[in-house]
């Protein structure tokens, strides 16, 4: 009977719970073991009986002691055979799961002592082990054996994964570069000052050749020139004579246009921001969810606690002190899982519908264990206080209590039975293991009890194209957040994250900085208002203000970002909320700045004897309207060419923008020219500005349009959000990465040895299959090689091992051939291998495909420990009515990432891992986790940058040249003056801390085309100047057109700038503050200080135009 319950015990330690059977000379140095101890011929040379009992009835002796004597050398090499082997389904070592301690802490001698130890709740009777090296003066000879090094079945020996002596030499990680240097000098320093000096001796000699050379196309450009005055002058004054039918027709424009923003879409979804649905990491997410479904959405929380409750564990009767961190305290535990229980409680309300935990969560059993996934230390005690409190011992002593349970539970989380007196299971209530590296942070090393901090996490199922079941979750994630919101312990310090925390903070916090947004609009609305207008005396205050006139003018620059919006509607193309939130600062900064230069001639110029005012305006708007359409046909087309952008946000951005801009310039030169002349006959007349009522209607549609506004307003920076606190606790105490999963795409041949070969990690599988690949990735921990942190889990390897007929996992019913699993006891129940040399061996063909449905099927069980529908039921697609396999995956994680370089490090290595592999292979392997998505623009941001600048610098430098009359040097000198405002702001972006990224990058884009308005104006009056010298003409266009770019952008903005300092998202300090503020200003330093004294040293020597002050008509 003792002989039975060992052989049981033996089962249950060897092949039910991740068995040693994976390396064939761990595995039979094993059996070899027992197999000595309990039927050799030779047993009396090493086995001595020390104790016995008379069994009188059946007139026999017992044996219920014995002492083996084992050689050392044997021993060593079984521990040295063992000590290697994974169990792939939980992450960790076999020795794990059989040392009853950490396989780290586990050696030849404390393992085979555990093994036979009474109190493991496996050896049914003492065996007392005595090693070669403490023997003294004994008859006995201690057994040893020669090892095995593989089986009969010739399957080979132990695979590198399982054994590293198999493994060959270990690849070196390569040498981190050396610092770039050229004579002992940082190369960017020294490039950097080469390039300095090659631009003063590039410019140096332009401006000499300005001086001496003078344009060839003379001519061409005055003829081209008084074509666009002429045409602009006609139209300007049938403007003005026809201000109805231009207002009307306007305002119908508009509103057609308009329309379209019944259909406005916004797209709030970081992944269609953010990649491109061509992009690679896109492509690969959309073949995942299609495939394995969306990831899970996630419910964490990190708690503390504030007590000073570390303690010292003693084991009885004996073992060295173990000190346990705060947090692991049992008066504090039994307080987390009261939390915990409250969470799993938590209603909400659906519709008319209640929504609980366990009507979203993730289930991996059901139906057979609905219980959901709680990645909490709790379920290593079955989420109950009582087994919480469970102990075993006497009156002196506490043999086994919490600790000792969890003590063997971090070591072997998958353990069916933890081998103490206590017997409990680790695996969690939902029927998986619960790694403590997901459950416990603050901890040093993989001392796990030294932890400062508990996690918990409640997975939830996520939902694509279901409505419903996602409103569901919603409902339960808000729920959520309230209750641990208002919830107090002060013994506990939470911090914690839903799935729908960051978009919801996003809109609170848009809420709440509404009215910085507000007044910011404001002030830049009334200053333009009043500065428009030409004040003589405070009598004619009414009579000279132009402040109906102002807000026609802001209300055109709205009207064109609605019609942008509208036409774009209509074609169906979403909004982004960088639309929303940049768009209006750009076109009102071109806007204003061509209003105030209309305004601002108009008021300067004097109406030449028996002109009409119509002729007047129309002379006036030939002047400024070329000025106008220079800067804004060349912002249009740079916007344009910037639609050439992957990215979505860049490009939406850059369509929006440029149509923006363009139908800006159309209204201006309509709509605001006929309310201009309008506005000139009251003035004349001298009657006050439209009644306030009026002008209190059009503030409050601007009002409303603003709100909308900043209703949509994205911030990424939440200063006051509990988001914060958790985003800190995560940094700090968790200990693992987020999962990466290695896709192989459909196609793959698993029925065939060689195909199987280049996949598995187990006997007999390639050096360089893919699990040996990510395996010896996780090995090399020295940066920059890996960031792989663990051996990923291998359904392939566990279906090999749950198929072998030593096992008693794969079997059928012989009369219909179901499955029957382990736990059933049926005569009838046939194992599905017989145990033949050739039932040994692995699956392939048909009998791959026969019983895989029923591994992927199986549920885990104290006799069957390896039953894949926990692990594996996701990560294996049957096709064909289960007849073959499709895409599958498998599951690993990523070291600690911390910041963002550490993701796309990550990304970038695991992407050379899968090409490493698919190489190998012959067939497509690719990593995937859920934040590619979001760092892949880092890998091609720089790329990205060049291009979109690059591109814009190119069509402002062509659009330039043309419109000021096929000018090549005046469009070098503009693009010169442009790219130096950008490089500033590369400088001002690395002073002030802002990364470049996406929304970055859209601020540069738009930085390029406000530039245009503050350097084409200055460049195109010098160029029309009529003075003799450079210096004069650059005098006069400054003086000219730099009053109305100095108070058209430069104050406008400044003013509106400034109050974004006071709003409390980083995203407005930082992205919109920091870069307006600079963008403006570097803008203004530029051109109207740089760029006239650049002209007045290289600009056009001659002139080319000399138009007169003439009447057209």
């Amino acid at each position: 009977q003792q002989l039975l319950t060992l052989q049981g015990s033996l089962h249950s330690l060897t092949l039910s719970g991740f068995s040693v059977s994976r390396c064939p000379a761990c595995f039979f140095n094993l059996m070899n073991l027992f197999c000595e101890l309990t039927c050799s011929p030779r047993q009396s040379l090493f086995v001595n009986g020390t104790q016995f009992t008379n069994d009188t009835a059946a007139n026999k002796t017992n044996v219920v002691e014995v002492q083996y004597y084992i050689g050392q050398t044997f021993a060593n090499a079984m521990y040295n055979a063992c000590q290697d082997v994974q169990a792939p389904s939980i992450n960790v070592k076999a020795l794990s799961l059989l040392c009853g301690k950490d396989a780290s802490d586990c050696n030849a001698t404390n393992w085979i002592e555990y093994m036979f130890d009474i109190n493991n709740g496996q050896s049914p009777f003492p065996i007392i082990p005595i090693f070669s090296g403490k023997m003294h003066n004994t008859e006995y000879v201690p057994f040893t054996t020669k090892g095995h090094l593989s089986p009969q079945d010739g399957s080979g020996p132990c695979s590198c994964q399982d054994c590293s002596q198999a493994c060959g030499p270990q690849p070196v990680p390569p040498p981190l570069l050396p610092p770039w240097t050229i004579l002992g000098i940082d190369a960017m320093v020294v490039i950097m000052w080469i390039s300095y000096v090659a631009f003063l001796l590039i410019f140096i000699g332009a401006v000499i050749g300005a001086w001496l050379d003078a344009s060839c196309g003379e001519t061409l450009g005055e003829r081209f020139e008084s074509s666009l005055r002429s045409l602009f002058a006609r139209w300007g004054s049938f403007c003005v004579q026809q201000p109805l039918v231009v207002i009307l027709g306007s305002l119908a424009v508009v509103a057609a246009c308009s329309g379209g923003l019944v259909y406005m879409k916004i797209t709030t979804d970081p992944v269609e921001l953010w990649s491109s649905p061509s992009s690679q990491a896109r492509q690969e997410k959309d073949y995942f969810d299609s495939h394995f479904g969306p990831f899970f959405r996630a419910e964490q929380l990190i708690i503390t606690t504030t007590l000073q409750s570390e303690s010292v564990y003693s084991p009885n009767p004996a073992g060295a002190d173990v000190p346990f961190g705060a947090p692991l305290d049992k008066d504090v535990l039994h307080q987390v899982l009261d939390l915990q229980t409250d969470i799993e409680n938590i209603v909400a309300s659906y519709g008319d519908q209640k929504v609980t935990l366990k009507d979203i969560c993730l289930a991996p059993l059901a139906p057979f264990n609905d219980n959901c996934t709680i990645l909490s230390v709790l379920n290593y005690f079955q989420n109950s206080h009582k087994q919480l409190d469970r102990s075993v011992g006497d009156e002196f002593y506490v043999y086994a209590d919490y600790h000792t349970h969890f003590l063997y539970c971090v070591s072997a989380p998958a353990s069916l039975n933890d081998t103490n007196k206590l017997h409990d299971p680790c695996l969690g209530t939902y029927g998986g293991p619960v790694f403590p590296w997901l459950v416990l942070g603050g901890y040093d090393a993989t001392n796990y009890n030294n932890a400062t901090a508990l996690v918990i996490t409640f997975p939830v199922n996520n939902y694509h194209n279901d409505s419903i079941n996602l409103g569901k979750a919603l409902a339960w994630e808000k729920e959520f957040i309230v209750f641990l919101k208002n919830y107090s312990n002060p013994n506990l310090t939470i911090s914690f994250n839903s799935e729908r925390s960051i978009e919801d903070e996003i809109n609170r916090e848009s809420e709440s900085d509404l009215s910085t947004v507000m007044v910011s609009y404001v002030i830049m609305f009334v200053y333009i208002s009043l500065a428009l207008g030409h004040i003589h005396s405070f009598r004619r205050l009414l009579v000279d203000s132009k402040i109906s006139l102002g807000i026609a003018g802001i209300v055109i620059v709205l009207s064109s970002v609605a019609c942008s919006l509208g036409i774009f509607s209509y074609a169906g193309i979403p909004l982004t909320l960088i639309v929303i939130e940049v768009i209006p600062f750009l076109v009102l900064a071109v806007g204003v700045d061509n209003i105030f230069i209309v305004v601002q001639t108009y008021q300067r110029d004097e109406r030449m004897p028996q002109e009409e005012l119509h002729q007047q305006i129309g002379r006036i708007l030939g002047d400024v309207a070329p000025s106008m359409l220079l800067s804004s046909f060349s912002e249009t087309v740079a916007f344009f060419l910037g639609a050439l952008s992957t990215m979505p946000a860049v490009r939406t951005f850059s369509l929006f923008a440029g149509l923006a801009v363009f139908i800006d310039f159309l209204l201006q030169i309509s709509c605001f020219i006929s309310l201009l002349g309008l506005d000139a006959k009251r003035q004349e007349v001298r009657r006050a500005g439209l009644v306030w009522g009026y002008c209190r209607a059009w503030l409050r549609v601007g009002d409303d349009f603003l709100l909308q506004i900043s209703c949509f307003v994205s911030l990424l920076g939440l200063d006051d959000s509990y988001v914060l606190d958790y985003f800190k606790n995560l940094s700090e105490y968790l200990h693992t990465g987020p999962p990466v999963y290695f896709v192989v795409e459909d196609g793959h041949d698993y029925l065939s040895l060689e195909g199987q070969n280049s996949v598995c990690g187990g006997v007999g599988c390639s050096n360089n299959s893919l699990v040996q690949q990510v395996y010896a990735s996780s090995q090399c921990n020295s940066p920059p090689s890996t960031t792989i942190g663990f051996n990923p889990s291998s359904w392939l390897d566990d279906y090999f091992d749950w198929v072998k007929p030593q096992s008693s996992c794969c079997r059928y019913y012989n009369s219909s051939g179901a499955f029957c699993n382990a736990s059933v006891v049926d005569t009838s129940c046939l194992r599905c291998h017989p145990m033949t040399p050739s039932g040994k061996l692995r699956p392939i063909e048909q009998d791959f495909m026969k019983f895989l449905p029923m591994f992927l099927s199986d549920n885990p069980n104290v006799k069957c420990g390896k039953g894949g529908h926990a692990a594996y039921s996701s990560a294996v697609v049957l096709k064909g009515n289960d007849t073959s396999v499709g895409a599958t995956y498998f599951m690993t994680y990523h070291t600690i990432l911390k910041d963002s370089p550490d993701f796309i490090d990550a990304m970038k290595m695991a992407r050379v891992l899968a090409d490493n592999i698919t190489s190998a292979m012959g067939h497509k392997v690719f990593p995937y986790s859920v934040f590619y998505v979001f760092y892949e623009q880092y890998l091609t941001i720089v790329y990205d940058t060049v291009f979109q600048l690059g591109v814009s610098l190119a069509a402002i430098f062509a659009v330039t040249a043309v419109l000021l009359g096929f000018e090549l040097w005046s469009g070098v000198l503009v693009s010169i003056t442009i790219a130096m405002i950008l490089v500033n702001m590369f400088g001002v972006m690395w002073l002030w801390d802002i990364s470049l990224n996406a929304v970055s990058l859209v601020n540069l884009v738009m930085s390029c085309g406000i530039s245009v308005e503050f350097c084409s104006h200055i460049v195109r009056a010098f160029s029309i100047s009529v003075k003799s010298t450079r210096v004069e003409r650059a005098e006069e266009a400054l003086a000219h057109m730099g009053s109305s770019v100095f108070s058209g952008i430069t104050l406008t903005k400044f003013g509106g700038i400034l109050i974004l300092a006071l709003s409390k998202s980083q995203i407005f300090q930082i992205f919109y503050f920091r870069m307006y503020l600079a963008m403006v200003l570097l803008g203004a330093t530029h051109g109207l200080i740089f760029l006239p004294v650049l002209l007045s040293y290289a600009g056009m020597h001659r002139v080319i135009f000399s138009i007169g002050q003439k009447s057209i008509f």
